[in-house]
């Protein structure tokens, strides 16, 4: 059912080294993955959960260290998904949500504490999100945008998740639904959101030139050029 040159996966990797501009191959995983996030923590190794291959959507996650070049399991995700985001938190953990799962797209959030090496639930979201974005705020708070509930299906609503309560709650949406679009946090604050897809995966459909401004201090957000 899901095997395919997307979904097989691969355990291999490999390290760029920016001051000679190369590639050299490094550790392999210890599970062959394909969708899945990496996420650079604060003590420098680097979490790779989830993702998918030929047996679906993968709960199991490893921890790649750079001091020995090698993968090794951590605790499994609370729930096996492909496609999430991961962002690192101020005090070092990483927030996971959304994403695909057996049976469609994911609402579920669940935060990794690399001090115990385990997942736990929090949130959820609002509504389900593939191909969303999640972006850190100045403020320690995540911006979690569009995506969409299926995959014909694109959002235009945003959440706030809040560390401190592990709650999430709705903020202003934006003002076209997209999917596969990008946010960027800006130096005074702001979140910039642009192009994307009206069809949740990018892969088809109508592509979108707009762009729009997220402002954490009123919880909205603006068109902006295009």
């Amino acid at each position: 059912m899901y095997d395919s040159p997307l979904t097989r996966g691969s355990t291999s990797a490999e390290l760029y080294d920016p001051k000679k501009g190369t590639f050299s191959p490094t550790g392999s995983m210890t599970v062959a993955r394909a969708a899945q996030s990496a996420t650079l923590l604060a003590d420098g190794r680097v979490l790779v959960p989830g993702g998918q291959n030929s047996a679906g959507p993968l709960g199991s996650a490893e921890l790649y260290d750079p001091n020995t070049g090698k993968f090794s399991p951590t605790g499994s995700m609370t729930a096996a998904r492909a496609w999430q985001t991961a962002t690192l938190l101020s005090d070092g953990r990483v927030l996971l949500v959304g994403g695909i799962v057996i049976g469609g797209s994911e609402a579920a959030a669940e935060l990794y504490d690399p001090k115990t090496g385990t997942f736990t639930v929090t949130g959820p979201m609002t509504t389900r999100r593939i191909f969303q974005t999640a972006t850190l705020l100045s403020d320690g708070r995540v911006l979690i945008a569009g995506g969409g509930k299926d995959s014909d299906t694109t959002v235009a609503s945003a959440d706030l998740y809040d560390p401190n309560t592990g709650k999430v709650t709705a903020t202003g949406s934006m003002a076209t639904a997209r999917g596969s679009h990008t946010a960027t946090l800006l130096s005074d604050g702001r979140v910039l959101v642009a192009g994307g897809s009206v069809v949740p995966g990018g892969f088809v459909g109508v592509f979108l030139a707009s762009a729009e401004l997220y402002n954490p201090k009123t919880g909205t957000f603006s068109p902006t050029g295009p």
